[in-house]
């Protein structure tokens, strides 16, 4: 049942990115290029700043091998927010899509890569192939992403009322299967300790407080290179969590998924309210 649950985070992963996809453009994708500064910094929070964060609470905390594995496959599987635009209501919709676009096609080389860095320092985590990246990015990510703007385009009045709904009810399958899973297994979450879910929420907390540091002067920028930071691709960490022994990597991307949403949604309530105050409110 494990595996079949897995299987189904996958396919939620799918249809969130579709939904995404029924809202976007291309014109969207490539913003990011006509903003290089923003662009770096954004890349260096998601794919250094908070993988390093990462590895200092595996060092400095006694972690069960499962929950030190699930922290460091999380870290460096960027590219895909768990919470889409539509769902959080925060921060510039186009900026969003773009880095989510941006640093997915990256993700083929800098996961496998940040893998093949850590395995000498913690030989649990396993290898990853960038050509089995491509395909998982290609398989959750792109093709889905490439046929909900397709929609939008020949069909626009359909891709408008559908986008929101699809990621709505999508991220709830999801948000279930993951909490199925937790009870399926929790045994294991038993096994993972206090010590592996404080890991979690404190990972979750120091890539907010990067995001929010490096996004720049813009408030809409922060708020949504926060949430970014935040979010994983668990297309990726859940392809990787398969190819482990057991179910303590699965079982920790579950409990991720869970904290994840208990920690973000306050924190894109506060930039609202913040917004609110300077006369701007965040879209």
């Amino acid at each position: 049942m494990t595996v079949a649950l897995l299987v189904l985070l996958k396919i939620t992963v799918t249809i969130i990115i579709f939904g995404i996809g029924l809202d976007s453009t291309l014109h969207d994708a490539v913003r990011l290029f006509r903003q290089p500064a923003l662009l770096l910094r954004s890349l260096l929070a998601m794919y250094v700043l908070v993988p390093l964060a990462a590895v200092g609470l595996v060092i400095l905390l006694p972690l069960p091998a499962g929950a030190e594995a699930g922290l460091l496959v999380l870290a460096v599987s960027a590219g895909a927010p768990l919470l889409p635009r539509k769902l959080l209501g925060i921060g510039d919709g186009a900026y969003t899509f773009s880095l989510v676009a941006v640093s997915s096609v990256l993700a083929v080389i800098l996961v496998p890569l940040w893998l093949e860095m850590l395995g000498p320092m913690f030989p649990r985590l396993p290898r990853l192939a960038p050509e089995k990246t491509a395909l998982v990015l290609g398989e959750s990510f792109f093709l889905p992403l490439l046929a909900g703007m397709a929609v939008r385009r020949y069909f626009p009045k359909l891709a408008a009322w559908t986008g929101g709904r699809v990621v709505g009810l999508a991220g709830l399958a999801m948000t279930l299967a993951a909490v199925v899973l937790l009870a399926v297994n929790w045994h294991v979450v038993l096994e993972v300790r206090w010590q592996g879910i404080a890991a979690l929420a404190l990972l979750i907390l120091m890539a907010l407080i990067i995001g929010h540091l490096v996004g720049g002067p813009k408030e809409e920028d922060r708020s949504a290179l926060a949430v970014a930071c935040a979010t994983r691709h668990i297309g990726i960490a859940v392809a990787v969590a398969t190819s482990l022994p057991g179910a303590r990597t699965a079982v920790v991307i579950s409990i991720y998924i869970a904290i994840s949403v208990a920690i973000t949604l306050p924190y894109t309530r506060w930039r609202r309210v913040v917004a609110g105050r300077h006369g701007a409110p965040l879209k």
